[in-house]
């Protein structure tokens, strides 16, 4: 069954949209938060300025994007530092269990391991 060509150029313009509302929306937020907190990391405590105020981030508490309430109870502002590090302890707690011990070792029941010799194949 022969497939249709791709669109190109209305792919184009649907991601050209999503990334245009994508930034719409993070300046929505940071706006926001940037109006109703100090402009202070919420971890290392540090002080900004207009003039670096850039490397002051909006984090997410809940990690979705789209949850932005307006009285900005899903966020914190954290520096740039302190964004990646609240972001790298998240991906470590996945390789660990939920209270920081060592993730439990992989299975290592072989499920088909006796088929063969289930099936008269003389060779397993």
């Amino acid at each position: 069954m022969p497939s249709r060509p791709m669109d190109h150029e209305r792919l184009d313009g649907i991601v050209a949209r999503a990334q245009k509302q994508r930034v719409e929306r993070d300046q929505g937020y940071r706006e926001q938060a940037l109006r109703l907190f100090p402009w202070v990391c919420g971890r290392c405590q540090r002080s900004f300025e207009r003039s670096n105020l850039s490397e002051l981030t909006v984090h997410h508490r809940d990690h979705d994007h789209n949850n932005n309430p307006p009285d900005g109870s899903n966020w914190e502002l954290l520096c740039l530092y302190c964004h990646d590090n609240e972001h790298s302890r998240g991906l470590d707690g996945a390789a660990s269990g939920p209270s920081g011990e060592a993730a439990p070792e992989r299975a290592t029941h072989k499920g088909l391991a006796g088929l063969g010799k289930l099936l008269g194949d003389d060779d397993s």
